[in-house]
């Protein structure tokens, strides 16, 4: 079984989820909420990734793994998919949320080992 971290990854680098990607060249993760609970959360069976239903305890994992909330507009991602994906998701005024954690880096997988809960 993956712990909650190696899930998230799998999915950030999976392409059948458009309600999360990578952002700031791959140091954080961003989430459009809305997409993402309809994508993601409100899968059943066998198709279930989390064994969560709701938001609220979706963040309450990240926390509790040491992701912290951050501002998307502190740096623009430099590639042209990324850019536009946020700029596209930015002007649906979705709720787009960008979680960061030194050991969740998209060009260091091998950092997701040290990802302890707290």
């Amino acid at each position: 079984a993956l712990y909650f971290p190696q899930k998230l990854w799998k999915l950030v680098e999976s392409n059948r989820f458009r309600s999360l990607w990578w952002s700031e060249g791959g140091k954080c993760i961003a989430i459009n909420e809305e997409l993402f609970k309809e994508e993601v959360l409100a899968r059943a069976g066998p198709l279930r990734v989390f064994a969560m239903h709701s938001m609220k305890s979706f963040l309450r994992q990240l926390n509790l793994y040491g992701f912290t909330k951050v501002q998307g507009d502190f740096q623009r991602s430099a590639s042209l998919p990324e850019f536009l994906a946020e700029e596209a998701a930015a002007s649906a005024h979705n709720q787009i949320l960008f979680y960061y954690n030194p050991n969740f880096n998209r060009d260091h997988p091998h950092l997701l080992e040290k990802g302890k809960r707290r």
